[in-house]
């Protein structure tokens, strides 16, 4: 659907970063919002059937394309209230501990492996099982709009099934997609793979995770959107512009570190290309915690400016917890422990006061008025259900 139904005035879009395991965190919310839709409009409803948009980078664009690709009936391939399940069945395989644990010894006394933490086959192979031959242009209940980053261009590539039912060369199978977004520099393989258009013409991609372009994928969303309307131009009189009045957003994050003073300018300056990427006192990596965070917040600034603008804040949520510590904190660490820690951390996240970020400071600050998450995204159900209420009436 390029344009949400004339009667439903609102575009609704529902997007999740990226984070590894850390996917626990937005499917325990997102287990938690299809239950309350279940409870108003029945049982057999699934988030594909409110959102015109579905957007993911990484472990949030798996967790997209399983909420949007169709399965034999054309309904959504599951449910959100298997996602957890998913991660801790396929979590441990994914990110072996022996792997991890060995790959950053070498690190530590100096001899880094020339491989990848991981070899990514087991990703592969489950996700090629999951999904099959589908591809993009498949999904017809949603846009499903996944960043990646094409590392031989040096530039993003989004995927959209509204661009694929219009470009056959952009039509690629949706687990190509999921393990180019997922291919994290460090943790896994590039991904290479071909699309071939019905006259031998084909189109090459060598991508690594989307997160390096959009961590947070909730822009490239709303984006997509009005870009598709600049492509019918021709037919379309006029183009809107993006109006925050006109939309219902949610952005889901998947953790943060807490604000903290963990690097300073004298500490960095003395740093090494390794110590960028690795730093064995903490296990941490500086670079990639600077251009996550940092892209992360940007995004959620720059969309929380642009309603405020309009005053219409209300009609975007952003769910983000901003206190992960130690192992939750990090995005491979698939213990039975941590990913218990970490739907403990969704659960009570629910019932955290909601909070925006503070365009002076950058840091997040509870919203006046004593709501919690839980409540916030009650509201934000009952709006998604009379949207589609006001489609189905048509």
């Amino acid at each position: 659907m390029a344009t949400p139904p004339a009667q439903g005035k609102m575009l609704t879009v529902l997007s999740i970063d990226g984070g590894g395991i850390r996917g626990l965190i937005p499917g325990t919310i997102l287990a938690s919002l299809e239950a309350m839709l279940q409870e108003l409009d029945g049982p057999d409803v699934r988030l594909a059937d409110y959102f015109d948009i579905i957007a993911g980078t990484s472990t949030g664009g798996l967790i997209s394309t399983m909420l949007a690709a169709p399965n034999d009936q054309g309904r959504p391939l599951i449910a959100a209230s298997d996602i957890n399940n998913f991660y801790l069945k396929h979590g441990p395989k994914i990110f072996p501990e022996f792997s991890r644990l060995a790959y950053w010894a070498l690190v530590a006394i100096g001899k880094p492996p020339k491989n990848p933490v991981y070899d990514g086959v087991y990703l592969r192979d489950l996700t090629k099982k999951l999904l099959q031959d589908k591809t993009l242009k498949d999904v017809t209940l949603t846009n499903l709009v996944i960043p990646t980053f094409d590392i031989k261009l040096l530039h993003a590539v989004v995927f959209s099934s509204n661009d694929a039912k219009s470009q056959v060369l952009n039509n690629a199978k949706l687990a190509d997609v999921c393990n180019g977004t997922s291919a994290a520099p460090i943790y896994f393989p590039a991904y290479y793979f071909e699309t071939k258009d019905d006259e031998g013409n084909t189109q090459t991609f060598d991508l690594i995770d989307g997160g390096v372009a959009a961590g947070n994928p909730t822009l490239v969303a709303i984006n997509s959107f009005y870009g598709e309307k600049l492509k019918q131009k021709s037919r379309t009189p006029e183009i809107e512009t993006v109006d925050g009045r006109k939309m219902l957003v949610l952005s889901l994050g998947t953790g943060a570190s807490p604000f903290a003073e963990k690097y300073n300018a004298d500490m960095v300056s003395t740093w090494s290309i390794v110590d960028w990427v690795f730093q064995s006192t903490t296990y941490y990596t500086p670079l990639f915690d600077s251009v996550a965070g940092g892209t992360s917040d940007m995004v959620d600034f720059s969309i929380a400016a642009r309603f405020q603008s309009v005053q219409a804040i209300e009609n975007y949520l952003r769910i983000q917890e901003n206190g992960l510590t130690g192992n939750a904190a990090k995005s491979d660490i698939a213990t039975e422990e941590n990913m218990k820690n970490l739907i403990d951390i969704g659960e009570k996240l629910l019932k955290k006061p909601m909070s925006r970020i503070n365009w002076e400071t950058g840091r997040y600050e509870e919203v006046e008025g004593d709501v919690t998450n839980e409540e916030a995204l009650a509201t934000f159900a009952k709006r998604l259900s009379d949207e589609r209420k006001l489609r189905l009436a048509s």
